[in-house]
């Protein structure tokens, strides 16, 4: 089941795995309001039952402490954790009842190595991250599981674009292999020394989402080259 708020790239998602020997269905609808969820559910559950949530809803802006109001604050909270929260509200009796399920929540290094900037933001991941944790306490001996998967920078489209704009301020070279590899260095230096994949943020969700991960719970898997220096 494909969610998102707009019809067209949502329904063209779906077409992609249908092309590829999938199976998907489309729910559109905004999460950040409790009858956007309920639409969402409906339609999904419509279907059959949800065995695997992922969520992954969310916004983010680059603001800094004076510009990122106490507004702004409530709002991407609402969007970034509740969307989420009411997404388990709503699937996890039915979980429950089926005696196994997956629970899996997009967070990000932010969450425990802040910037100065975006605050707003980074806050709602710390708060991602938390419940997980909670969640799977509150799921022991059910036979659900609530993890996280960190992403560290993702190559898409729009950043491809950017960092190739921004190239001959910071000399960065003129392949996109150079470009890539001196933005990492630069802006998010890792061990591996480039960006990360959508499809491996897509693997790492599909182990935890899978029978071999049964013994995992509480935890966050970082799909981030060694972007955050912890050990924990």
């Amino acid at each position: 089941m494909v969610h998102g708020r707009n019809e067209k790239r949502v329904n063209d998602v779906a077409a992609m795995i249908r092309a590829d020997g999938g199976q998907a269905e489309s729910a559109i609808g905004d999460l950040s309001t409790d009858e956007g969820a309920d639409i969402v559910v409906s339609t999904a559950l419509s279907e059959g039952p949800i065995d695997i949530l992922v969520n992954n809803a969310g916004v983010y802006d680059h603001l800094s402490w004076a510009e990122a109001t106490t507004a702004l604050w409530a709002q991407i909270y609402n969007t970034n954790v509740l969307s989420g929260v009411r997404m388990i509200q709503r699937l996890l009796p039915q979980m429950r009842e089926r005696h196994w399920g997956r629970v899996i929540h997009i967070g990000g290094g932010l969450s425990m190595q802040p910037m100065a900037v975006q605050p707003h933001y980074s806050a709602t991941l710390a708060a991602r991250h938390n419940l997980a944790v909670s969640l799977a306490r509150e799921l022991k001996d059910t036979g659900i599981t609530s993890n996280v998967v960190a992403p560290g920078a993702i190559l898409v489209g729009e950043v491809q674009d950017l960092l190739t704009r921004l190239a001959p301020a910071n000399g960065w070279g003129e392949t996109w292999e150079e470009i890539e590899y001196g933005a990492a260095r630069d802006l998010v230096p890792n061990d591996v020394g480039r960006l990360g994949r959508p499809e491996e943020i897509a693997a790492a969700v599909a182990y935890l989402a899978s029978p071999f991960a049964d013994y995992v719970s509480g935890a966050t898997i970082r799909v981030d080259g060694g972007t955050i220096r912890s050990v924990i």
